[in-house]
């Protein structure tokens, strides 16, 4: 069989890492005399890579994670030390296997989004599937799917995604409607599946979220009962990084 016959069958089997490398492996086993299995085993070695690669990028992609809030951006030294003691585990996934939450409070600037986001691109290259989101549109996402009777359907679509990132809940006071489709998302995905939150608001304020006392009560329950709680203090990264902007003395 020629060549272009043996590629355009490796294509039809959906194997373009075979297809891309099967010649010039073919090269390389002939010059240092490899059997038949030595040459096969190098080839699915590269279809697997690219396959894993492609995968992550697709995971990127669907994210929603920001390119620059990574950990390679992370001022850790400005976190608390117990939240870079907790930090390594964290970007290895396991309290995502074990569908624990995340629950990350602090004051405005103190980093709370770029720790989340840093923690969900390390989860990302390690193949869960992660996805970021603000709160509002959280729940203007599932509020749009109840009034269209999709609100089941929307659930299962969130439910392939490992963890889900709601950022900055609290910021904007809940009416009873999203209070509801928010309380729906969270004990649906109770023990199954792990969120991460980030929230200004210490939990004796959540009434403020959920604005009735017993739904606040067993949002909180199903959120802590397997749960990692952070708290971020310190000053304002952002008010740090204005003091160094050229010019910011002379306007002070």
């Amino acid at each position: 069989m020629s060549a272009a016959g043996v590629g355009l069958l490796l294509r039809s089997l959906k194997l373009p890492g075979f297809v891309r490398a099967y010649a010039e492996v073919a090269e390389q086993a002939e010059r240092q005399g490899w059997g038949f299995e030595r040459y096969l085993q190098h080839l699915a070695e590269i279809e697997i890579e690219e396959r894993r690669v492609r995968r992550i990028e697709r995971l990127r992609r669907s994210s929603g994670l920001t390119h620059d809030k990574t950990l390679a951006t992370l001022e850790l030294g400005r976190l608390p030390a117990p939240v870079r003691r907790s930090l390594p585990s964290l970007c290895e996934g396991g309290f995502v296997d074990r569908a624990e939450n995340l629950l990350v409070f602090g004051l405005p600037g103190r980093g709370k989004t770029h720790l989340v986001s840093a923690i969900g691109h390390e989860l990302v290259q390690r193949g869960y599937p992660v996805l970021f989101v603000p709160a509002f549109k959280l729940v203007q996402r599932l509020l749009v799917a109840k009034r269209e009777l999709e609100i089941e359907a929307t659930l299962r679509r969130l439910d392939r995604f490992a963890l889900i990132v709601i950022d900055d809940i609290g910021y904007v006071q809940q009416s009873r409607d999203e209070m509801e489709v928010l309380f729906t998302f969270l004990a649906e995905r109770y023990e199954r599946k792990s969120v991460a939150i980030t929230s200004n608001l210490v939990f004796s304020e959540w009434d403020k979220i959920f604005q009735d006392p017993m739904t606040t009560a067993c949002a909180i329950d199903r959120l802590v009962h397997h749960a990692i709680i952070l708290e971020l203090s310190g000053k304002s990264f952002r008010a740090e990084a204005a003091k160094r902007r050229p010019g910011a003395a002379a306007t002070s």
